[in-house]
């Protein structure tokens, strides 16, 4: 039978002359010797095997020695590994940098397939003629890869896993920036609704968000006691990095230079979209960075994206100011929708189908939870979506709001993608006011979302995850999962589930045919 030992090898420091070692599990070693070898004194077995010295010949020096692996009495790793110090560490310049190049590189590889997957899916779509959203194609897609190798070979699922690792935090780091721009153009979308039907929209929405977040919560929670499912511990989510004062001198460095450029000459760039597109970034990007440094307690009334929204806004305000151009033409040169001329919000909103995919990764990271909770998870959001579409009909027609905008508003607790393709099998929607509506749900939901499910004692992670993406989508989820990581998994299935069975529920005629009974 094997026993551990401990190896020592070369290293440039020495340690103290009164410094004790004592040996716990796991223990400091290199590698195993025969229990036969155990008579020998424990000063003959601290010289790696290659290197001891013939009988008579110099000792190595002690302080020439140093720890290079943990491992327990069982030979497995440990991870409280000791770091060895670079050569360079008491003096003299170490390549610190090329560490970080690679770094750089390896995230620069990973989110470019990821953004290269979503871009070819897009287009074969397109050509294919297919309405259905391809990020969501592409999510499943990849997570069905990922349970393949899983079964058949799980050291490459694995490797998959840790590739992809950079573009997947970087995700998760700007999440919420990507669902901001369908905010920040907000006024140019409801300009034309009446007060009296802009209330009773804002009635709908609000209520509708948290009945639907009820109705979401307590039919998780209840499922589960029915099916008597016990929760296990969710494999732990690496959180982000905060961010740096060098990064936002940084952007503010790059949103006064080009918020100057832009107004010595608006067309520096080719276009005014192009030539505001920097410096409205830079607001957006800032008014992020700020909003994340908030207290807890204003950020429960004051959510990251709020500010974000209202930093990107008073750019354009202050540009269409001193400009003269106004306000409505710089907000219609953040989105422009025209990819041949984007502006900021084009280039953040272009990432929206690479955070769908990137989902598929947190999803495969809790399979365990999410296999062994199947059925809360579809019942909850099967009855959710039926729920919100059937009751935004039912109020819209009660509290006598026209038909029209109602039925614009009835994906509300939907994506905007698959909210748009929804409301295209109605005739008469207003898509504008559809995009709008989602918006505002989500905004809601991100501001908001934790205090109430506290305060409704929806505490644990499997309903606090599916309530948040079956009332709130994409932005309650963002807002979630950046103090939640171990809802993240339920916010993405359940995110993606909404949304498919939102659009199959309205493609049936008898459906679609009822909710108009309802409504008009």
């Amino acid at each position: 039978m094997a026993t551990a030992s401990l190896v020592l090898a070369p290293t440039p420091f020495s340690r103290s002359r009164n410094s004790k070692l004592s040996l716990k599990k796991p223990s400091i070693l290199l590698q195993r010797f025969p229990k036969a070898s155990s008579h020998k004194p424990f000063s003959s077995r601290l010289r790696p095997p290659s290197s001891r010295p013939p009988p008579g010949g110099p000792a190595i020096p002690a302080a020439r020695f140093r720890f290079l692996v943990a491992c327990d009495d069982d030979g497995a790793k440990s991870k409280g590994l000791i770091p060895p110090r670079s050569a360079g560490a008491d003096g003299g310049g170490t390549a610190v940098g090329f560490p970080n190049v690679l770094g750089i590189l390896h995230l620069a590889a990973s989110l470019g397939i990821i953004l290269g997957a979503d871009k070819f899916l897009k287009q074969a779509f397109a050509a294919a003629a297919i309405k259905f959203p391809s990020a969501l194609f592409g999510m499943f897609c990849v997570f069905s890869v990922l349970m393949v190798l899983d079964y058949v070979a799980p050291s490459a699922a694995m490797g998959l896993m840790g590739f992809f690792d950079p573009a997947t935090l970087f995700i998760q780091r700007w999440l919420p920036l990507f669902y901001v721009p369908s905010l920040v153009v907000l006024p140019l979308a409801v300009r034309d609704i009446p007060a009296a039907s802009g209330l009773k929209i804002c009635f709908i929405l609000v209520g509708g968000w948290l009945a639907s977040l009820c109705v979401a919560g307590y039919t998780a929670i209840t499922v589960r006691k029915i099916v008597r499912t016990e929760m296990i511990p969710a494999e732990p989510m690496t959180k982000p990095s905060p961010f740096t004062s060098v990064e936002l001198w940084a952007w503010t460095a790059i949103y006064i230079l080009t918020f100057i450029l832009a107004l010595v000459s608006p067309i520096a760039l080719g276009t005014s979209a192009r030539t505001c597109l920097p410096f409205l970034l830079a607001a957006t990007v800032l008014g992020y960075m700020l909003g994340s440094g908030l207290p807890s307690n204003v950020k429960k009334v004051f959510h990251p994206i709020i500010c974000c929204a209202f930093a990107a806004d008073l750019a354009a305000l202050a540009y269409g100011y001193f400009s003269r151009s106004g306000m409505d033409a710089v907000l219609a040169d953040y989105l422009t929708k025209v990819s041949s001329n984007p502006g900021a919000g084009d280039i953040l909103m272009g990432f929206l189908g690479s955070v769908i995919i990137s989902f598929a990764f947190s999803m495969f990271k809790q399979r365990k939870l999410v296999k062994r909770h199947a059925a809360e998870i579809f019942s909850s959001v099967i009855i959710a979506t039926t729920f919100s579409l059937y009751s935004t009909a039912i109020i819209g027609r009660a509290v006598g709001l026209e038909s029209t905008f109602t039925i614009s508003i009835l994906p509300r607790c939907i994506t905007v993608a698959l909210a748009l393709s929804i409301v295209s099998l109605f005739e008469g929607a207003n898509s504008s006011l559809t995009a709008a509506a989602v918006v505002v749900t989500g905004l809601v939901g991100a501001n908001f979302v934790q205090a109430v499910m506290d305060k409704l004692q929806l505490h644990d992670p499997i309903a606090r995850g599916i309530a948040t993406a079956s009332s709130a989508h994409g932005l309650g989820t963002a807002a979630l999962s950046a103090k939640e990581p171990e809802a993240l998994p339920f916010c993405a299935i359940a995110y993606g589930l909404t949304g498919i069975f939102g659009s199959l529920l309205c493609s049936i005629p008898v459906v679609r045919q009822s909710l108009l009974l309802i409504v008009k």
